[in-house]
């Protein structure tokens, strides 16, 4: 099986993506490539929210990528056809008759093979790409990392998700990662790539109708700020007991909600200028995006 080759246009552009485990279930990938982007570029990839608004983080992503000659990819799995949380945040793992999918099926590598096919095109040399998730994408993020080989992704942001999949087979998945068939060799790895949970101060809303509120999502906490702390305290813990090395980091963003915009702002500059910037150059002027 091969990917689909993806060539996008300089500016905005968006072309068909058929990922070779779903032929039926085509997706859009909406891109922005600035006119002065070269092969040896940066490649960032970023996956939407709940709102599966792909064309909005993308152009959430513009001036960083012009700034800093990025090629934007934003891979987007429509409601239509990737309906509810199984099929996105959840990856279509389980499926409905609660049976455990093949692996190759789980959507978590549809990013890897984005990149894939940008390669086959000639419009990226790249071997690695950035990946940066929002709310539902960063749902989709830190569960990617659980799940798939981390050789295509120079860094990951999981950024403000509702709740979280533990690092223990001691909870059946998407609370943990138990009796989905991974080994222990993949909890190991995942607590040593060096993901980083990026978490907005402000997002302590409880009665947001797009707060994950199921019994395993409150057991982690009121809020997303909250759920935050703590995974990454269950995931310290974790860690240090099995002795695995540890290399996450949770970083606050001061002054910032539930906010894609000012969450990509935030993430650009961390990669690519080594800084978080302040509350007022991240504070997006438009309404906030999931």
């Amino acid at each position: 099986m091969t990917t689909t080759t993806l060539l996008p246009e300089i500016g905005r552009s968006t072309l068909p993506f058929i990922d070779p485990f779903h032929p039926d279930r085509p997706l859009e990938v909406n891109f922005y490539r600035p006119a002065d982007h070269g092969p040896d570029d940066p490649v960032v990839i970023v996956q939407h929210g709940m709102l599966r608004n792909g064309d909005e983080y993308r152009d959430f992503w513009i001036p960083a990528a012009e700034k800093h000659r990025i090629l934007i990819a934003a891979p987007t799995f429509s409601d239509a056809r990737f309906p509810n949380a199984e099929s996105y945040n959840n990856g279509l793992v389980i499926g409905g008759d609660g049976s455990v999918r093949p692996y190759e099926s789980w959507i978590y590598a549809v990013p890897a093979r984005v990149l894939a096919a940008l390669r086959k095109a000639g419009v990226t040399h790249r071997a690695k790409a950035w990946l940066y998730g929002h709310s539902a994408g960063g749902q989709f993020a830190h569960r990617m990392l659980a799940t798939q080989e981390h050789e295509p992704f120079e860094a990951v942001i999981a950024a403000n998700p509702g709740w979280y999949t533990l690092p223990t087979f001691d909870r059946a998945f998407p609370e943990g990662l138990g009796g989905i068939g991974l080994s222990e060799s993949a909890l190991a790895r995942w607590f040593s790539y060096p993901m980083h949970i990026f978490a907005g101060d402000q997002d302590i809303v409880t009665d947001d109708p797009s707060l994950p509120a199921q019994e395993e999502a409150l057991r982690q906490g009121e809020h997303r700020y909250a759920r935050a702390h703590f995974m990454y305290d269950f995931a310290r813990r974790e860690a240090e007991r099995l002795g695995l090395p540890f290399h996450w980091k949770l970083i606050r963003i001061e002054g910032i909600g539930h906010d894609g915009a000012a969450m990509s702002r935030a993430a650009a500059a961390y990669w690519f200028e080594g800084r978080i910037p302040p509350a007022e150059e991240l504070a997006s002027s438009e309404p906030a995006a999931l």
